[in-house]
C-alpha cells in the first residue's frame, strides 16, 4: 500500500505544476495511454508463457 500511495503522490506531483490546461490534459490522457498498453503487452507476455509458447 506504501508503494502505491508513493506512486500516486508522484503521479499527481507531475501534473500539479505543468501549465496549460490542454497540455496538462494531453499528457494525462498520455500517461494512461502508456500505462494501458504496457498492462496488454504484460498480459500477453504472460499469456504466451502459461500457453507454452517456445520462445526461438
Amino acid at each position: 500500500m506504501k508503494n502505491f500511495l508513493l506512486i500516486r503522490e508522484i503521479y499527481l506531483e507531475a501534473f500539479r505544476n505543468l501549465g496549460h490546461y490542454l497540455v496538462k490534459s494531453y499528457f494525462k490522457a498520455f500517461s494512461w495511454f502508456c500505462f494501458a498498453s504496457f498492462l496488454i503487452v504484460l498480459y500477453a507476455f504472460l499469456f504466451r508463457i502459461s500457453t507454452g509458447f517456445a520462445f526461438d
